[in-house]
């Protein structure tokens, strides 16, 4: 038996084409995500139905053959790209003889994987607690029977309802500590406001070079990566403008946003991503090669609007116009507001125009308008 095929890291993925327009950039999407999560695909399996299956997802005859699969290469883990209900999440692992986990399960394991702060673990460990908290039954082969053992034992409670208990307790207390975060957050957002300091947020697309953007205009070292989800944790720094007056403004890397993003994630990260509702103005990057990039840019807008910052005005950045040759520019609307930028933030160019924009963004208090479609650099 080779040993690639007995690595814990290897898995085969799953993915049911239910007719939706974005089927292949999910499956692509997918891909993506368990490379981000250090997983080796040994094996995809596709199919398509008109409906998922109510016991098992993808139906007994899907199920079979992901069951073969499985036994000739001893994989030790099977991925859906979908939200599995726990019933059958349970039934595929009894079927399949190997250890089953969804999309978002997925995404949560990137998520645990990539937090490096205090609050972002918390906010990780958070989304995690309240996903499990529907899967516990079945979890365990004697997760509903009495407990007898000593120092374990409950008034009359299953073994179910303990781990109940303390998940509940858990997710209290972590409630607790994300408040005093966001309390803390609060004072320090007060404070920027009392000395006049432009808050502005980068957004955008995971993967789209948001923190290579941000490492370029404040000389920091956020780790960025050719990967989903590089960037977890939101990170601040001082950026000083020269214009006709040094300017100070407080930049801010953001998470960074997929299609079909879990919404317990969207809700355990809300406090972080307040942030971003609370910026004074929003760099939206878009990766310029992305063939997607319209329906990226609507998926971040549509996040935005979850979480309140819709009326935010925007900048959009389209970013790495060096893998296509592109001339860095500035686009503005008919009445003289920016509407977009075209650079590349890993050679520089265009990061100046970029500056330039943001001293005029700070000297005029005027919203600039939310642009969602592309257009290309010889439009008129």
């Amino acid at each position: 038996m080779s040993q690639l095929t007995t690595a814990p890291n290897t898995a085969v993925l799953v993915s049911l084409n239910f007719g939706a327009p974005d089927y292949t950039e999910s499956l692509e999407e997918l891909r993506l995500l368990a490379e981000s999560a250090g997983v080796t695909t040994l094996a995809l399996v596709e199919g398509k139905r008109q409906r998922p299956d109510a016991s098992t997802f993808a139906g007994s005859g899907k199920v079979d053959e992901i069951a073969a699969i499985v036994e000739e290469l001893e994989v030790p883990l099977v991925i859906f790209n979908h939200d599995l209900s726990p019933a059958q999440m349970r039934n595929l692992t009894a079927k399949l003889q190997t250890r089953v986990i969804d999309r978002t399960m997925l995404i949560l394991d990137i998520f645990a994987l990539r937090a490096q702060s205090h609050e972002g673990k918390v906010q990780v460990e958070l989304a995690q607690l309240k996903y499990l908290s529907t899967r516990l039954v079945g979890m365990n082969m004697d997760m509903g029977q009495q407990k007898y053992a000593v120092g374990a034992r409950g008034p009359g409670e299953t073994q179910l309802e303990l781990d109940r208990r303390k998940l509940d307790r858990r997710v209290h207390l972590l409630n607790e500590r994300l408040k005093q975060l966001k309390r803390h957050r609060e004072l320090q957002r007060k404070a920027r406001n009392r000395s006049e300091v432009l808050s502005i947020s980068i957004v955008g697309y995971t993967n789209a070079g948001k923190s290579t953007l941000f490492n370029r205009l404040t000389n920091a070292n956020v780790y960025a990566a050719d990967q989903l989800f590089a960037t977890l944790d939101t990170t601040s720094r001082k950026l000083f403008l020269e214009g006709e007056s040094k300017v100070q403004v407080i930049l801010s890397d953001t998470v960074g946003f997929i299609r079909h993003l879990p919404h317990g994630l969207v809700a355990a990260f809300r406090s972080t991503l307040e942030e971003t509702a609370h910026a004074d103005l929003l760099l939206h990057v878009v990766d310029v090669n992305s063939p997607e990039r319209n329906d990226q840019v609507a998926e971040v807008n549509k996040v935005l609007t979850e979480i309140g910052a819709q009326n935010i005005r925007q900048i959009v950045v389209y970013n790495k116009i060096d893998l296509q040759d592109l001339p860095s520019s500035v686009k503005r609307d008919e009445y003289g507001k920016i509407t977009s930028i075209h650079l590349s933030a890993r050679t520089g160019d265009g990061l100046d125009e970029l500056r330039a924009a943001l001293i005029e963004v700070r000297d005029s208090p005027e919203t600039i308008e939310v642009h969602q479609e592309w257009h290309p650099l010889n439009d008129n």
